[in-house]
């Protein structure tokens, strides 16, 4: 298995961080207590992280620019 060029730099990119961001939405709901779960609906959390899946796999395809030529 080999790293791409800049993979230090990986978490100053956008794909990173969302998919970071969907396993944070999906760990705290799991953490929740099943009280406060009847506020939230499931589909928002599903949508959210999904749609952060989605934003970061743009993320990826994206060029963001940087001086680190990785997107």
């Amino acid at each position: 298995m080999k790293f791409v060029p800049n993979a230090r730099r990986a978490w100053r990119w956008f794909s990173v961080q969302a998919m970071a961001g969907s396993a944070a939405i999906q760990g705290t709901w799991l953490a929740l207590p099943p009280d406060l779960k009847t506020v939230v609906p499931d589909a928002w959390v599903t949508g959210a992280a999904i749609g952060l899946l989605v934003m970061g796999v743009v993320g990826r395809l994206v060029d963001q620019g940087g001086s680190d030529g990785a997107a």
